[in-house]
């Protein structure tokens, strides 16, 4: 159990905000051929998510000590010397998982792999730009990987799903310092350039003027009616006015929390275009 413990900590951070919203996303983007595929969407996501935190902890653990002293390292619940060990062990781990799948879900693991080296061992996460880059492209292939587990034909996507990928990807490149506020007294003192650090009055409006503008824009993609588009855009405008207005480490987390059940529901949308406007042609 204390094994169990160990991992799931590496991880426990991220459900609401990576592993939630991208399960959702690969059941109604895939769309999900049966039951037995979700608990394989599930782990899928998981393991590469653990993947790259356990990359990411050992990076600067005496920072997470100071910062976020609930984490395994800090914590002392593993070692570095053993972190590093199962650092490195799940890349093969990862890679023989997705082999199973298809070549295209070992090629994103892969891709994944490769670019948790660049995020973490080549210091891409100092710098904003690199850091959303990376970040970005990691989460496109977690969504690709999932969609194509959840679907029929795990070597394709359906146009559907090519569609909402696309705009997943738009929606969370320009929105994805959501995360960051959280963060910046701790990545301030290591010397990570954030948007919020680097641009903080930028990244604070660019969260009051692009939630709104891509619940009206996703609405209007996935055919919402007015009702449902309407509070989907009152909900986004008022977390990017807590953005704004809120701006305590305290408030930065809560204003997160909002932010992914936002995200969560955003990719949620291609779901009311399959039921309302393809019919229901798959099953949950």
């Amino acid at each position: 159990m204390l094994y169990l413990q160990i991992l799931y900590s590496f991880t426990s951070d991220d459900i609401t905000t990576t592993i939630v919203p991208i399960t959702l996303f690969a059941v109604v983007a895939g769309p999900l051929c049966n039951f037995q595929r979700f608990s394989h969407i599930v782990f899928w996501i998981w393991l590469h998510l653990l993947h790259f935190n356990v990359a990411n902890q050992i990076i600067d653990p005496q920072e997470d000590g100071k910062n976020k002293s609930s984490r395994p390292i800090p914590a002392g619940l593993i070692s570095l010397e053993d972190a590093l060990v199962l650092r490195w062990a799940l890349i093969p781990i990862c890679l023989a998982l997705s082999a199973c799948y298809s070549f295209q879900v070992f090629g994103l693991s892969l891709v994944l792999t490769l670019f948790i080296i660049f995020y973490n061992e080549l210091k891409a996460h100092e710098h904003w730009i690199s850091k959303n880059f990376i970040t970005a492209v990691g989460y496109a292939c977690f969504e690709i990987g999932s969609t194509l587990i959840a679907g029929k034909d795990m070597s394709r996507l359906e146009p559907t799903a090519i569609s909402a990928i696309c705009l997943s990807l738009a929606v969370f490149t320009s929105t994805l310092h959501a995360q960051d506020f959280k963060d910046v007294e701790g990545d301030r003192l290591i010397g990570r350039q954030t948007l919020p650090i680097a641009f903080p009055n930028l990244a604070r409006t660019s969260m009051l003027v692009a939630l709104p503008l891509w619940s009206i824009c996703l609405s209007r993609v996935w055919g919402v009616d007015t009702l449902c588009t309407l509070a989907f855009t009152g909900y986004a405008a008022m977390v990017g006015l807590r953005f704004m207005t809120c701006k305590t480490s305290k408030a930065a987390r809560m204003s997160c929390k909002l932010y992914s059940l936002w995200f969560s529901v955003a990719h949620l949308l291609p779901a009311y275009w399959r039921y309302f406007h393809e019919g229901q042609n798959y099953a949950f």
